[in-house]
Protein backbone atom coordinates (compact mmCIF):
# COMPACT_ATOMS: atom_id res chain seq x y z
CA UNK A 1 0.00 0.00 0.00
CA UNK A 2 2.86 2.31 0.80
CA UNK A 3 4.25 1.83 -2.69
CA UNK A 4 0.95 2.71 -4.33
CA UNK A 5 0.53 5.83 -2.25
CA UNK A 6 4.01 7.07 -3.12
CA UNK A 7 3.36 6.59 -6.83
CA UNK A 8 0.11 8.52 -6.69
CA UNK A 9 1.67 11.30 -4.67
CA UNK A 10 4.55 11.78 -7.09
CA UNK A 11 2.12 12.47 -9.93
CA UNK A 12 0.16 15.15 -8.10
CA UNK A 13 1.90 18.29 -9.44
CA UNK A 14 1.36 17.00 -12.98
CA UNK A 15 -2.29 16.29 -12.20
CA UNK A 16 -2.90 19.72 -10.66
CA UNK A 17 -1.65 21.58 -13.71
CA UNK A 18 -3.59 19.31 -16.02
CA UNK A 19 -6.83 19.86 -14.14
CA UNK A 20 -6.46 23.62 -14.26
CA UNK A 21 -5.48 23.87 -17.91
CA UNK A 22 -7.69 21.27 -19.56
CA UNK A 23 -10.82 22.52 -17.86
CA UNK A 24 -10.14 26.11 -18.71
CA UNK A 25 -9.58 25.45 -22.40
CA UNK A 26 -12.81 23.50 -22.92
CA UNK A 27 -15.32 26.30 -23.54
CA UNK A 28 -13.14 29.29 -24.37
CA UNK A 29 -13.09 31.91 -27.12
CA UNK A 30 -9.72 32.54 -28.64
CA UNK A 31 -9.18 35.90 -30.38
CA UNK A 32 -10.57 38.55 -32.67
CA UNK A 33 -12.72 37.09 -35.46
CA UNK A 34 -10.54 38.50 -38.23
CA UNK A 35 -7.64 36.37 -36.96
CA UNK A 36 -9.57 33.12 -37.13
CA UNK A 37 -10.65 30.71 -39.85
CA UNK A 38 -14.44 30.66 -40.51
CA UNK A 39 -14.72 27.15 -39.03
CA UNK A 40 -13.14 28.36 -35.80
CA UNK A 41 -15.50 31.32 -35.60
CA UNK A 42 -18.46 28.98 -36.11
CA UNK A 43 -17.23 26.70 -33.33
CA UNK A 44 -16.84 29.63 -30.96
CA UNK A 45 -20.36 30.81 -31.69
CA UNK A 46 -21.68 27.33 -30.89
CA UNK A 47 -20.02 27.40 -27.46
CA UNK A 48 -22.30 30.22 -26.27
CA UNK A 49 -25.20 27.75 -26.42
CA UNK A 50 -23.52 25.27 -24.08
CA UNK A 51 -24.72 25.53 -20.48
CA UNK A 52 -23.76 22.06 -19.25
CA UNK A 53 -21.48 19.42 -20.70
CA UNK A 54 -20.45 15.87 -19.82
CA UNK A 55 -18.05 13.43 -21.44
CA UNK A 56 -15.82 10.42 -20.93
CA UNK A 57 -12.14 10.88 -21.66
CA UNK A 58 -8.98 8.89 -22.20
CA UNK A 59 -5.90 10.54 -20.76
CA UNK A 60 -2.43 9.81 -22.13
CA UNK A 61 0.59 11.09 -20.24
CA UNK A 62 4.07 11.06 -21.75
CA UNK A 63 7.05 11.57 -19.45
CA UNK A 64 10.75 11.52 -20.29
CA UNK A 65 11.41 9.21 -17.34
CA UNK A 66 9.14 6.49 -18.79
CA UNK A 67 9.62 4.53 -22.02
CA UNK A 68 5.87 3.96 -22.46
CA UNK A 69 3.05 6.51 -22.03
CA UNK A 70 0.60 6.17 -19.14
CA UNK A 71 -3.08 5.92 -20.00
CA UNK A 72 -6.20 6.19 -17.85
CA UNK A 73 -9.91 6.81 -18.35
CA UNK A 74 -12.22 9.22 -16.61
CA UNK A 75 -15.34 11.36 -16.65
CA UNK A 76 -15.90 15.10 -16.66
CA UNK A 77 -18.92 17.31 -15.97
CA UNK A 78 -19.20 21.08 -16.52
CA UNK A 79 -21.88 23.64 -15.69
CA UNK A 80 -21.64 27.33 -16.51
CA UNK A 81 -20.18 29.67 -15.55
CA UNK A 82 -17.29 27.81 -13.91
CA UNK A 83 -18.34 24.61 -12.15
CA UNK A 84 -16.71 21.32 -13.01
CA UNK A 85 -16.03 17.85 -11.70
CA UNK A 86 -13.16 15.84 -13.13
CA UNK A 87 -12.71 12.16 -12.19
CA UNK A 88 -9.76 10.00 -13.20
CA UNK A 89 -9.93 6.23 -12.89
CA UNK A 90 -12.69 3.75 -12.09
CA UNK A 91 -13.18 3.77 -9.20
CA UNK A 92 -11.94 7.37 -9.13
CA UNK A 93 -8.34 7.80 -7.98
CA UNK A 94 -8.40 11.57 -8.38
CA UNK A 95 -11.43 13.87 -8.17
CA UNK A 96 -11.12 17.60 -8.88
CA UNK A 97 -14.02 19.94 -8.18
CA UNK A 98 -14.27 23.65 -8.83
CA UNK A 99 -16.28 25.02 -5.89
CA UNK A 100 -17.44 28.67 -5.68
CA UNK A 101 -14.32 29.93 -3.90
CA UNK A 102 -11.89 27.05 -4.11
CA UNK A 103 -10.48 24.19 -6.13
CA UNK A 104 -10.61 20.81 -4.37
CA UNK A 105 -8.50 17.84 -5.46
CA UNK A 106 -9.43 14.63 -3.66
CA UNK A 107 -7.36 11.44 -3.55
CA UNK A 108 -9.69 8.70 -2.24
CA UNK A 109 -6.93 6.06 -1.99
CA UNK A 110 -4.86 8.33 0.21
CA UNK A 111 -7.87 9.74 2.10
CA UNK A 112 -6.48 13.17 1.33
CA UNK A 113 -7.83 16.40 -0.14
CA UNK A 114 -5.93 19.46 -1.34
CA UNK A 115 -7.66 22.82 -1.15
CA UNK A 116 -6.65 25.79 -3.32
CA UNK A 117 -8.30 29.11 -2.60
CA UNK A 118 -9.62 31.06 -5.60
CA UNK A 119 -10.16 34.21 -3.54
CA UNK A 120 -7.31 36.03 -5.27
CA UNK A 121 -4.72 36.07 -2.49
CA UNK A 122 -2.13 33.74 -4.04
CA UNK A 123 1.07 35.01 -5.62
CA UNK A 124 3.67 33.65 -8.00
CA UNK A 125 3.38 30.88 -10.57
CA UNK A 126 0.46 29.08 -8.93
CA UNK A 127 -1.49 32.35 -8.70
CA UNK A 128 -1.11 32.78 -12.46
CA UNK A 129 -2.10 29.17 -13.15
CA UNK A 130 -5.14 29.42 -10.89
CA UNK A 131 -6.10 32.68 -12.60
CA UNK A 132 -6.77 30.70 -15.78
CA UNK A 133 -9.42 28.73 -13.93
CA UNK A 134 -10.61 31.72 -11.91
CA UNK A 135 -11.50 33.48 -15.16
CA UNK A 136 -14.44 31.09 -15.35
CA UNK A 137 -14.53 29.85 -18.96
CA UNK A 138 -14.85 33.29 -20.60
CA UNK A 139 -17.09 33.64 -23.67
CA UNK A 140 -15.57 36.98 -24.70
CA UNK A 141 -12.85 37.01 -27.35
CA UNK A 142 -11.39 40.08 -25.69
CA UNK A 143 -11.26 38.35 -22.32
CA UNK A 144 -9.46 35.29 -23.65
CA UNK A 145 -7.10 37.31 -25.80
CA UNK A 146 -5.79 38.67 -22.51
CA UNK A 147 -4.87 35.08 -21.52
CA UNK A 148 -3.56 33.41 -24.69
CA UNK A 149 -1.63 33.95 -27.90
CA UNK A 150 -2.78 31.86 -30.88
CA UNK A 151 0.24 30.10 -32.34
CA UNK A 152 -1.49 28.18 -35.14
CA UNK A 153 -4.77 26.90 -36.58
CA UNK A 154 -4.35 23.54 -38.33
CA UNK A 155 -6.96 21.40 -40.04
CA UNK A 156 -6.77 17.61 -40.21
CA UNK A 157 -9.88 16.45 -42.06
CA UNK A 158 -12.86 17.50 -39.92
CA UNK A 159 -10.65 18.27 -36.91
CA UNK A 160 -9.25 21.73 -36.22
CA UNK A 161 -6.23 21.93 -33.94
CA UNK A 162 -5.61 25.24 -32.19
CA UNK A 163 -2.21 25.77 -30.61
CA UNK A 164 -2.26 28.32 -27.77
CA UNK A 165 0.42 29.96 -25.65
CA UNK A 166 -0.37 31.45 -22.22
CA UNK A 167 0.47 35.15 -22.17
CA UNK A 168 1.43 35.06 -18.52
CA UNK A 169 5.20 34.52 -18.30
CA UNK A 170 4.82 32.59 -15.03
CA UNK A 171 2.12 30.32 -16.44
CA UNK A 172 4.18 29.82 -19.61
CA UNK A 173 7.10 28.56 -17.52
CA UNK A 174 4.89 25.67 -16.40
CA UNK A 175 2.80 25.16 -19.57
CA UNK A 176 4.47 26.59 -22.69
CA UNK A 177 1.73 25.41 -25.04
CA UNK A 178 -1.82 24.03 -25.10
CA UNK A 179 -3.57 22.41 -28.05
CA UNK A 180 -7.36 22.37 -28.36
CA UNK A 181 -8.97 20.05 -30.95
CA UNK A 182 -12.57 20.31 -32.09
CA UNK A 183 -14.84 18.77 -34.72
CA UNK A 184 -15.74 21.30 -37.42
CA UNK A 185 -18.92 19.40 -38.43
CA UNK A 186 -20.50 18.99 -35.02
CA UNK A 187 -18.63 21.84 -33.28
CA UNK A 188 -17.73 19.54 -30.40
CA UNK A 189 -14.55 19.53 -28.37
CA UNK A 190 -12.59 16.38 -29.18
CA UNK A 191 -9.34 16.74 -27.30
CA UNK A 192 -6.78 18.84 -25.49
CA UNK A 193 -3.03 18.39 -25.24
CA UNK A 194 -0.90 20.14 -22.64
CA UNK A 195 2.83 20.61 -23.01
CA UNK A 196 4.77 21.12 -19.77
CA UNK A 197 8.09 22.86 -19.29
CA UNK A 198 9.96 19.59 -18.66
CA UNK A 199 8.89 18.22 -22.05
CA UNK A 200 6.16 15.95 -20.67
CA UNK A 201 2.69 16.06 -22.19
CA UNK A 202 -0.86 15.24 -21.16
CA UNK A 203 -3.46 14.49 -23.82
CA UNK A 204 -7.19 14.09 -23.18
CA UNK A 205 -9.42 12.60 -25.89
CA UNK A 206 -13.16 13.08 -25.26
CA UNK A 207 -15.98 10.69 -26.18
CA UNK A 208 -19.67 10.11 -25.33
CA UNK A 209 -20.16 13.86 -25.25
CA UNK A 210 -23.53 15.17 -24.09
CA UNK A 211 -24.35 18.87 -24.30
CA UNK A 212 -26.81 20.58 -21.96
CA UNK A 213 -27.77 17.56 -19.83
CA UNK A 214 -29.44 18.06 -16.47
CA UNK A 215 -26.74 17.87 -13.78
CA UNK A 216 -27.37 17.54 -10.04
CA UNK A 217 -25.67 20.56 -8.44
CA UNK A 218 -24.60 18.37 -5.53
CA UNK A 219 -22.06 16.86 -7.90
CA UNK A 220 -20.04 20.06 -7.56
CA UNK A 221 -20.16 20.14 -3.74
CA UNK A 222 -18.74 16.80 -2.62
CA UNK A 223 -18.70 16.18 1.15
CA UNK A 224 -15.22 15.70 2.59
CA UNK A 225 -15.16 12.61 4.84
CA UNK A 226 -14.05 13.18 8.42
CA UNK A 227 -11.14 10.77 8.00
CA UNK A 228 -9.61 12.73 5.10
CA UNK A 229 -6.49 14.80 5.71
CA UNK A 230 -6.98 18.35 4.37
CA UNK A 231 -3.92 20.07 2.88
CA UNK A 232 -3.71 23.70 1.74
CA UNK A 233 -0.51 23.85 -0.39
CA UNK A 234 -0.79 27.57 -1.18
CA UNK A 235 -1.78 28.85 2.25
CA UNK A 236 1.68 29.94 3.30
CA UNK A 237 2.98 31.11 -0.08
Amino acid sequence: MRKIEQGVYNMKPFTRLGVIAVLFTMFSNFAHAEDLAPAVVKWLEAQSKIHTWTADFTQTRTLKSLTQPLTARGKISFAEPNQFRWELGSPAQTIAVRAPQELLILYPRLKRVERFSLAGQQTGQWRDALALLEAGFPRSRTALEAQYNILSQRFDGDICRLSLQPKSVAARRMMPQIEVDFDTKENLLRGTELEFADGSTMRNDFSNIVTNPKIDQRLFSPPIPDNYKVIEPMKHR
